[in-house]
């Protein structure tokens, strides 16, 4: 069977980089909620007279943000049972916090946490100063309102727990403020895989 692995944190954590780093070199498909959900999203928020690169404010989380983890997961899901690996990006901020969302998820395709293998990877940066370093390095019209709201974005870039009743083994906390991707990839394939 295979395993579902979630790439969770804030935004400039490195998630899609680091998960894209690892399904590179093992047999594994990313599935980045902000690349699943933005035609939608564009769509939506343009039909709402809404800027369309908004992806922080209070009407995109009311109009958007549950339709975005909704499709991400039924990928997901459906992903179950193939000859890969499938790995989830997004931050999972209120999702991450409910010890029962992932068994419900999960119920969804008639499978429970004993017949699937799930992983949680919580990655964070060591200050807000290098979040805004690499959120502005993207140079992303979808980051706006992060500027814009800064004080409000540092906010929630606090630590982060997952409730969910896994083994102390199959959560991996990593700090991603080195320069050094391979090496932080390579410390997270052996969490996924072992020493293969």
């Amino acid at each position: 069977m295979n395993q579902l692995v979630f790439f969770l944190g804030p935004a400039g954590a490195g998630k899609t980089t680091l998960a894209k780093t690892v399904a590179s070199r093992n047999k594994a498909a990313v599935l980045d909620m902000d690349i699943l959900l933005r035609p939608a999203a564009d769509v939506i928020m343009k039909m709402h007279g809404l800027d369309p690169a908004d992806r922080d404010s209070a009407e995109y989380k009311r109009l958007c943000r549950d339709l975005g983890y909704r499709i991400t997961m039924d990928a997901a899901l459906d992903n179950m049972g193939l000859d890969c690996d499938v790995f989830v990006v997004g931050p999972f901020t209120k999702e991450a916090a409910d010890p029962g969302w992932i068994g419900s998820e999960l119920a969804r395709i008639g499978r429970t946490l004993e017949e699937i293998e799930v992983k949680v990877v919580l990655m964070s940066l060591g200050n807000a100063g290098l979040y805004r370093e690499r959120i502005e390095g993207r140079h992303s019209p979808l980051d706006a309102w992060k500027f814009q709201n800064w004080e409000t974005f540092r906010a929630s870039l606090g630590s982060r727990t997952v409730a969910w009743p896994l083994p102390a083994d199959n959560i991996l906390q990593i700090d991603n403020s080195g320069p050094d991707v391979r090496t932080t990839a390579e410390a997270i394939e052996r969490f996924i895989y072992g020493s293969r």
